[in-house]
């Protein structure tokens, strides 16, 4: 009797202990995250942080990069994850870092993301409707900013992917004679590029979404993507460019997750997070557009993944779920 009532004993005071595991299975892991610069890119980290502290783990202060490095960070063991792996466009960053023996890209966060060249609306309904047309020097000369003859595309910035991608296609399709590929600030070519528009001149610009320039130039009112002439992506990649019957030269992409092997070995709670976190990319477009507007503080960003999780707190929830129920009894 006595060792009846001891056991009943010892499986009271193990219980709340064994429940807490349970639903803290990250209890006593620090988790070291990099996120971009990029402050459009915070919103869905910190979604992802909020459910890691669910879950008991530790967030350590983020550390930020440029893609390629950030993928280098977490490659080399400096940080756990990153949140803004674009599957196609950073493989080759992805490889360089490590690939498949370090590294692993862990579910789909945002689906449909895209990228592209887009002209102004009214260069499109001229005929300006492929970007192989800008090989002629006329042509060209619509999109002249500075008075050299050449078009001039607000581009990419060096180490976010797209730059390859971009000046792999001025070789390929014979532009180099005919467009200069501007790589400065990209905020501050794209509001160059509004104040043109609204001063009546064409413009020509690369851009992408998820971000809020597309609710600026809103496409089929102020701009329109152009085509290319054929599916053509450095180091013979090969992938889907088509959208909406459009060759858009770029991958129709997802964003991922990339963390350390070794991290999530050791963390399935983190990996199945990982696994069923995903974010309506209409959503990351509506929060940039916050952000464009004014709403850039850390607080601001703050604020708005907590607004994301209240707004899907039963998607979210399921997130945990899942991450409590891939741990083992």
């Amino acid at each position: 009797m006595k060792q009846l009532k001891l056991a009943a004993l010892l499986a009271m005071t193990l219980a709340p202990s064994a429940l807490l595991a349970q639903d803290k299975p990250g209890e006593g892991v620090t988790v070291r995250p990099i996120m971009p610069v990029q402050i459009e890119e915070h919103m869905q980290h910190l979604i992802l942080f909020r459910a890691l502290e669910d879950l008991g783990y530790t967030i350590a202060e983020p550390d930020e990069a440029e893609y390629q490095t950030l993928h280098l960070a977490v490659g080399a063991g400096d940080a756990d994850f990153t949140a803004v792996s674009w599957d196609v466009l950073h493989d080759s960053f992805f490889q360089e870092a490590g690939g498949d023996a370090v590294l692993t890209k862990v579910g789909t966060l945002i689906k449909g993301a895209l990228q592209g060249y887009m002209v102004d609306k009214a260069s499109y309904d001229a005929g300006i409707t492929d970007l192989s047309q800008l090989a002629d020097p006329e042509v060209a000369k619509r999109f002249d900013a500075d008075g050299d003859g050449k078009a001039d595309l607000a581009g990419c910035i060096p180490g976010w992917g797209c730059e390859r991608v971009i000046e792999h296609h001025l070789d390929e399709y014979g532009l180099r004679d005919t467009v200069t590929h501007n790589q400065g600030a990209y905020q501050a070519m794209i509001a160059d590029s509004m104040a043109r528009l609204e001063n009546g001149q064409s413009i020509l610009y690369y851009t992408w979404t998820p971000y809020w320039v597309a609710g600026e130039l809103v496409p089929g009112r102020d701009a329109e993507w152009l085509s290319v002439p054929y599916t053509s992506l450095p180091d013979g990649a090969t992938a889907n460019t088509e959208f909406e019957g459009k060759n858009l030269g770029f991958a129709v992409d997802s964003i991922r997750v990339v963390a350390r092997n070794d991290f999530l070995e050791a963390n399935p709670a983190a990996r199945a997070l990982f696994e069923a976190a995903t974010i309506d990319i209409n959503d990351i477009s509506a929060e940039a557009l916050r952000i464009s507007s004014g709403e850039d503080s850390d607080e601001d960003i703050e604020r708005h993944a907590d607004e994301w999780i209240a707004a899907h707190q039963a998607e979210y929830d399921s997130w945990l779920a899942a991450a409590r129920a891939a741990v083992p009894n």
